[in-house]
């Protein structure tokens, strides 16, 4: 997959608490930058469902984003609250 840098920096700079496109480090920009990637990858395997270090990768993905998550969750539920709403998370 390709990263267009444009694309990036517009979604840190959507989900930054600071909006700042250089602020990647955040739980926020990066639960929004694995969000993307996954939906990426979601749509790469409906069209080859046979891509099975692709599926791979989507559960690794997956799993680091519920670790951010928790760990905002845990540390600011305000936040954590924010950005699960932003991106439509959790049902």
């Amino acid at each position: 997959m390709y990263w267009d840098k444009a694309i990036k920096a517009q979604i840190v700079a959507e989900n930054s608490p600071r909006h700042d496109p250089k602020d990647t480090g955040s739980p926020e920009s990066q639960i929004a930058l694995l969000t993307y990637r996954i939906q990426e990858i979601s749509n790469h395997l409906r069209e080859h469902k046979h891509d099975f270090s692709a599926q791979r990768g989507l559960l690794r993905l997956v799993g680091q984003r519920k670790r951010l998550l928790n760990y905002l969750k845990r540390t600011d539920i305000q936040r954590y609250r924010a950005i699960v709403e932003k991106l439509n998370l959790r049902g």
